[in-house]
């Protein structure tokens, strides 16, 4: 995770999953505008009997519902995509359809079929010669394993995308690799290298006019200043500025996780009312966009808030064991070691003992051993 590697400068931003009549939307287009014009060529397409457009409209449909959080809706039209794209027999269509809903799935927690999903969209992507699509595959990939903390099994990976993003001069995934590199660092205390590396990955997103990789790259940086330095009207401030580039483009995913943020620069600062307050809100935003890794966070925020607030402890106990079964069943190694840690700094712990199984299940294992670079090129 040393993130060395460098090369040609990123340029502009661009949104590689607006296709087609789609190709000049911006990445920083409002998630409602891209539903709107996706819908509207998504119908002339189909009318048109132009099933390769249908699925590249379709795409852009499917991507602007998972981001708003409308899940049953985006799960219908990424495989819609893909239909279409099948019929059209085009392959590299059909691996970004496989690579949306393979985000889907690591979004909803389903992680097994994410693997499943992007590793087909990798192979897809390399068959058809699409870089592009194998790139993001590979990420996704890579992010999944992130997410459940097996930095041992993606930490290379990530390295390698970055020095290829870098090479490609493709700002939005080089800001990409910059914050998954930099989120290991700070999970696993290396916060100077972390700093840096969200730092690094904002400034690129700056240049590069990307909003949405600015606004995640902004709350890294309050994190760390919160854990490292305790500067909380620092962090509040940049959470802040993340917050409107949210709202902007309708993220709903990164807006709640920017809440639960908020909610944990508060706690650190003993102001643990607020906090609960944050983590209350968080928790709800998650709970309406069915994603069970920010709701499980969130939850775990407004456990140790209340227990704070002088909540009993035997209640908070079986919340916590509770939780951790939860973490355990998603599949989320660090978040369960979080649950741990919080019994322990709470006084209530350790938790009663349970057996766990591996974190990564075997399609994952494989699909992670089976992923690198060789097809980018």
């Amino acid at each position: 995770m040393g993130s060395q590697a460098s090369g040609t400068e990123p340029v502009k931003a661009s949104a590689p999953e607006y296709q087609g009549a789609l190709g000049s939307l911006s990445v920083n287009a409002s998630l409602p505008e891209v539903l709107a014009r996706g819908a509207e060529e998504l119908r002339a397409a189909e009318q048109a009997g132009d099933r390769r457009e249908t699925a590249r409209c379709g795409l852009a449909v499917a991507e602007a519902y998972r981001r708003l959080g409308r899940i049953e809706e985006a799960d219908r039209a990424w495989k819609a995509s893909y239909r279409a794209a099948r019929s059209a027999g085009h392959e590299g269509a059909m691996a970004w359809a496989l690579w949306s809903g393979g985000t889907l799935a690591r979004q909803r927690g389903a992680f097994a079929l994410a693997y499943r999903l992007l590793r087909l969209a990798a192979e897809m992507g390399k068959r058809s010669g699409d870089v592009v699509v194998r790139g993001y595959s590979l990420a996704g990939l890579a992010e999944t394993g992130r997410i459940q903390g097996d930095y041992a099994a993606v930490g290379r990976l990530h390295e390698q995308l970055l020095a290829e993003a870098r090479r490609r001069g493709e700002a939005r995934h080089t800001v990409w690799a910059l914050e998954g590199i930099a989120q290991m660092h700070r999970n696993t205390g290396s916060y100077d290298k972390a700093l840096a590396l969200f730092e690094e990955a904002a400034e690129t997103a700056l240049r590069a006019e990307d909003r949405r990789g600015w606004a995640w790259a902004l709350r890294g940086i309050a994190d760390v200043v919160s854990v490292r330095d305790e500067e909380v009207e620092r962090a509040l401030s940049l959470l802040s500025q993340a917050e409107e580039a949210c709202r902007e483009m309708r993220l709903s995913s990164a807006l709640a996780y920017n809440h639960k943020m908020r909610g944990n620069v508060l706690y650190r600062a003993g102001r643990y009312a607020e906090a609960r307050e944050l983590y209350a809100r968080a928790l709800e935003e998650f709970r309406g966009i069915e994603e069970p890794r920010g709701t499980a966070l969130s939850r775990l925020g407004l456990v140790k808030a209340r227990a704070r607030l002088g909540r009993d402890a035997a209640r908070s106990t079986a919340e916590l064991t509770e939780l951790r079964s939860v973490l355990d069943r998603i599949g989320l190694r660090h978040a369960r070691e979080m649950v741990e840690k919080a019994a322990v700094e709470l006084g209530l712990g350790p938790l009663p003992d349970e057996g766990r199984g591996p974190v990564l299940p075997a399609g994952g294992t494989e699909a992670l051993q089976a992923a690198g670079v060789e097809g980018l090129r």
